[in-house]
């Protein structure tokens, strides 16, 4: 499995959480779309329930929301050293904060933001927890992205924060910049969308029967299946409108995986 012990370089996605109304509705879906074990914590925690892929930390539910009326959206958490630091940072270059930063008991410090264009997104400064134990297993987070209609401000403000290099992947009628640390891709930024959030996606086997399933436990279908140059793609929709993207091989890798 990939999994990590250490904490995470700055400027890479780190931990998910989705906050929602009903955390025993979000675990029951999410547990039998994904197949996650949850470890509920105490009621001093608000019953913050970590969702579990082969027994290591993968991503959240929490039941805290500040503002009841807000879309239910998937928060990413971006890695950092210093999270009071990278907050004042991003402000300067032109984000708002909504959060914080604030220390989490003994697990660490976090802020939230939004970014110049919208978008929700976190800070984490690992303590006791480093975030996400495992990525890019079936059940896990595999990649996270800016998506807005016009992404040009989130280009520019990205790498005013973290240490990113630019890499623009668009063709015609794909918008879509690449975010690389050390020059490695670590996360992605497209436009078309038509609100500004950071979508996630979870690596799954099959991306159809994911897609099915999520429609008869009460979810349903954002963006249908369909093979891309990274895998058979979709996107979903959770009991509370939240979307989700799955990420799983190709029909034509399947195929080759059977013949073989």
């Amino acid at each position: 499995m990939t999994v990590r012990d250490t904490p995470w370089p700055e400027g890479t996605p780190c931990w998910a959480e989705l906050a929602v109304p009903d955390l025993e509705l979000g675990r029951q879906f999410y547990g039998a779309l994904l197949g996650w074990e949850f470890v509920v914590g105490p009621e001093e925690t608000g019953f913050y329930s970590d969702a579990l892929v082969g027994g290591r930390r993968a991503a959240a539910l929490n039941g805290y929301r500040p503002d009841p009326d807000a879309p239910v959206a998937w928060l990413p958490f971006l890695a950092t050293p210093d999270a009071a630091g990278t907050a004042d940072r991003a402000a300067a270059a032109g984000a708002t904060v909504l959060a914080g930063p604030m220390d989490v008991m003994a697990f660490g410090a976090m802020a939230v933001l939004a970014d110049p264009a919208g978008a929700a997104v976190a800070l984490w400064q690992a303590g006791t927890s480093l975030g996400a134990e495992v990525v890019d297993e079936p059940g896990a987070i595999a990649w996270a992205e800016h998506m807005s209609a016009d992404p040009t401000a989130a280009r520019a403000f990205y790498p005013a924060v973290f240490d990113y290099a630019l890499q623009d992947i668009s063709e015609p009628g794909f918008d879509y910049t690449t975010l690389l640390l050390d020059g490695e891709p670590v996360a992605g930024i497209g436009g078309g969308w038509d609100r500004a959030e950071w979508c996630l996606y979870v690596r799954v086997a099959d991306t159809d029967a994911v897609v099915a399933a999520a429609t008869r436990l009460g979810g349903g279908v954002h963006l249908p299946a369909e093979d891309s140059p990274y895998g058979r793609v979709a996107s979903i929709t959770g009991p509370f409108g939240e979307r989700l993207g799955l990420m799983g091989p190709s029909t034509g890798e399947e195929a080759a995986a059977a013949g073989a």
